[in-house]
């Protein structure tokens, strides 16, 4: 069975990502791309779906770990009965062909190591056909090939590598691993001197850059490096999470593939990467966005591939048992079909931040941006799926008339402080048209609270949203009830819960955990509310959420006190570092929360 989730370590190299657990067992990795095919899937079945495990024979007493620096170079400490192991893992940042590579160092008295190398394509059950080649053993199966390397003599049994060695106080091993196309040349033998250097030198001179301060800076900076990890230095996407199928309850059917790229988390990621510092970044994620929902503004997605593909189409995989016995494991997302009208508004923000930090769009995307909110105005009155992608029918959500709104307001300003021609006062008329609405049919005044959708009594975390895209100011008094009302009736064990899931008639939903974006949104707003305390509170007790590493999930099982969820999960990280700053700041209310649209009551009358 794969370890706990919160027992996983990151690696990256800009291109994919695998986990590997605290025992150096590495039961993740689609490669060569984060979306491509598992050649280990060990996380969603068992070892003979594919891991590589290095480690001592003898019982392991104690394990510790860290990154080294502020990057993705881990380095395992392993204690056993006669000695202590040393295990470095990294993937080779950039390489082109990929490599992942380890390094395993005996201190103390003698150790006897064992390695275990199964390969499985296609999902986990693909047997590679694999031989000896001098001194290196090729794996392939279909369209890759895997070179494994080491200084130690390999030795393969079957189709697997499976060799044992005996290292002596200060001597050491090392492995790398190389994905190429079968049609490719063997590669050469990586230097592992060098791509260790290599690897550790870029993370320092990128964390360098960082812009994070204030008694979080080690916290926030570390959600910036995860974010890095998971964006794509060939397209510049930013995906969700690494992984797929990771069950939002133990046991559940809410398991989904989140190695896609959402709209919706893209105006929240820029402001991260930008408060960062990371300009570059930012620009990418800006870029990528423009190229995938270039077109039709009537066919916006609300997820595409890392390389701006619309197909993500859905399938179950029966072959994998499933994390913990979680069915069905899904690849692909049939989400990629709903409409979700909040990511026009996600769009329109993310470009209009862009703009602010001085990294303005072409004047093509201006062009895009009048077509997204021309369609809008068409659009927007209709029911949608909402934030969540529940899959129980269509609603009038009331966030998603929320985003709406901002997806104007934010065209609106554009066009008055960066001279953007357009239709001004028709998009004014209009996002004064959407904000009635939401107001008149989104607030419920005997509850004193927005509600999830029109005319409904049900809560929503989703709406703590409302001061954080300046729809209402945070001291406004329906803000105040709304999370008043919130804080009441959607906290559990001092964390947020999305919804109450009986309130919903989504056939999916089972008993869920709370959903840690939500709750960093509360401390958030709480901060922007002038509740200090309760915002720092909050904001710790969710950084002691995290695991060993750093890593946050999507949701905490705070009944089973697991961590549930894809994992590393990107908005986790975001919702973290848009919060942390915001603890670090003096200031209440960023300029951008202020709208050239009159706010507050009296523009309500």
């Amino acid at each position: 069975m794969a370890a706990r989730i919160e027992d996983y370590a990151l690696l990256g190299d800009g291109r994919s990502a695998a986990l590997v657990d605290r025992h150096g067992s590495i039961d993740w990795l689609c490669w060569p791309s984060f979306d491509s095919d598992t050649c280990f899937a060990a996380l969603l079945g068992d070892p003979g779906n594919g891991r590589w495990r290095l480690a001592p024979r003898e019982a392991i007493l104690s394990a510790k770990r860290c990154y080294y620096g502020q990057g993705l170079v881990l380095e395992t400490t392993l204690t056993t009965g006669s000695g202590i192991v040393i295990l470095t893992d990294w993937m080779v940042w950039g390489a082109t062909p990929p490599i992942l590579a380890r390094r395993v160092r005996c201190e103390g008295a003698p150790v006897l190591i064992e390695c275990e190398l199964i390969v499985r394509f296609d999902y986990g059950r693909a047997v590679p056909w694999s031989k000896k080649s001098g001194t290196r053993v090729q794996l392939m199966a279909g369209p890759q090939t895997l070179w494994l390397d080491s200084s130690a003599e390999l030795s393969c049994v079957g189709n697997d590598v499976r060799m044992s060695f005996t290292l002596a106080p200060g001597e050491e091993r090392t492995f790398s691993l190389t994905c190429v196309p079968s049609t490719s040349p063997a590669p050469a033998v990586p230097d592992m001197d060098a791509a260790l250097d290599g690897t550790a030198t870029f993370w320092a001179g990128w964390s360098a850059r960082s812009m994070a301060t204030g008694p979080y800076a080690n916290a926030i900076q570390r959600s910036l490096v995860t974010l890095k990890a998971l964006s794509s230095l060939d397209s510049g996407g930013v995906i969700a999470a690494p992984t797929s199928s990771l069950p939002e309850t133990i046991g559940g059917q809410r398991n989904w593939d989140y190695r896609f790229c959402w709209l919706r988390d893209a105006s929240f990621t820029l402001k991260a990467l930008l408060a960062g510092g990371y300009h570059d970044e930012a620009a990418r994620w800006r870029d990528w966005l423009v190229r995938a929902v270039g077109g039709d503004p009537a066919q916006v997605q609300i997820m595409y591939a890392l390389n701006g593909a619309r197909r993500v189409d859905e399938w179950e995989c029966p072959w994998l048992p499933g994390y913990e016995r979680s069915t069905p494991v899904r690849f692909g997302n049939a989400a990629v079909g709903q409409l979700q009208l909040d990511v026009y508004g996600e769009v329109l923000n993310a470009l209009y931040i862009c703009r602010r930090a001085g990294l303005p769009p072409d004047d093509d995307a201006w062009l895009l941006e009048q077509g997204l909110v021309g369609h809008l105005g068409k659009v927007w009155r209709e029911p949608d799926d909402g934030i969540w992608e529940v899959r129980s029918g269509r609603k009038p959500f009331t966030l998603s008339k929320i985003m709406a709104w901002v997806a104007v307001d934010r065209a609106v300003r554009s066009a008055q402080e960066f001279n953007k021609q357009g239709p001004i006062e028709d998009w004014q008329r209009l996002a004064k048209r959407i904000r009635h609405d939401v107001l008149e049919h989104g607030f419920n005044r005997k509850l004193n609270s927005f509600t999830q959708s029109y005319g409904g009594d049900t809560l929503d975390a989703s709406l703590l949203l409302i001061p954080l895209t300046g729809f209402l100011r945070a001291d406004d008094p329906r803000v105040n009830g709304t999370v008043d009302a919130i804080e009441r009736g959607l906290v559990e064990d001092g964390l947020v819960l999305r919804y109450r899931i009986e309130a919903t008639n989504d056939d999916s939903a089972t008993e869920e955990g709370a959903f840690l974006a939500c709750s960093f949104w509360l401390a958030h707003v709480q901060r922007l509310q002038g509740r200090g305390s309760a915002a720092r509170t909050l904001f710790e007790r969710l950084l002691e959420l995290r695991n060993d590493v750093g890593l946050l999930p999507e949701e905490y099982d705070f009944r089973k006190r697991r961590l549930c969820g894809n994992f590393p999960q990107a908005f986790s990280h975001v919702a973290l570092v848009n919060a942390g700053m915001a603890m670090s700041s003096e200031i209440h209310s960023a300029p951008e929360h202020k709208s050239p649209l009159r706010h507050g009551a009296e523009a309500d009358k």
